[in-house]
């Protein structure tokens, strides 16, 4: 006859709580003469979104300094990061720039400075424009996170 904790439904697992299902030792039913094979002909789709990145990204608030040339001059804004990783970040840029426009990025806490182009423009935000920049030739540590 049962306990009175097993007719409430209390385990004597010390692993699953009251109501708790143990699921692994459930499987997928199989069905009988049908398994899966590969398509012969099958043709992988483009990459998309996140199957087409290069590496970790993290929501992260580095200082930054942006310069580039316009004009004959060099012009310089300083803003923060709102995602970074070991190949570039996305920032709020008070300035429109160019896609395609070579930039140079220092980064405000390590003082590192690296050669950068501007490969994606977002909306325009109350604050500026977001970019995305792309490194070229990224010098690891870059951000002083692990990435």
């Amino acid at each position: 006859m049962p306990s009175s904790k097993e007719r409430c439904g209390i385990s004597r697992s010390p692993l699953r709580g009251p109501g708790m299902t143990d699921f692994r030792a459930k499987r997928a039913p199989s069905i009988p003469g049908r398994s899966i094979h590969p398509v012969a002909d099958a043709k992988l789709s483009p990459l998309t979104g996140r199957e087409k990145r290069r590496g970790v990204r993290v929501n992260s608030r580095v200082p930054i300094a942006v310069e580039w040339h316009a004009g004959g001059e060099v012009l310089r804004k300083e803003a923060q990061t709102r995602v970074v990783g070991p190949y570039g970040c996305m920032v709020v840029l008070p300035t429109n720039l160019e896609v395609k426009q070579t930039i140079e990025l220092t980064n405000m806490v390590s003082k590192q400075t690296n050669s950068a182009v501007i490969v994606w423009r977002g909306l325009e935000r109350a604050e500026g424009w977001e970019l995305g920049i792309e490194l070229i030739d990224p010098q690891m540590g870059f951000w002083g996170l692990d990435l």
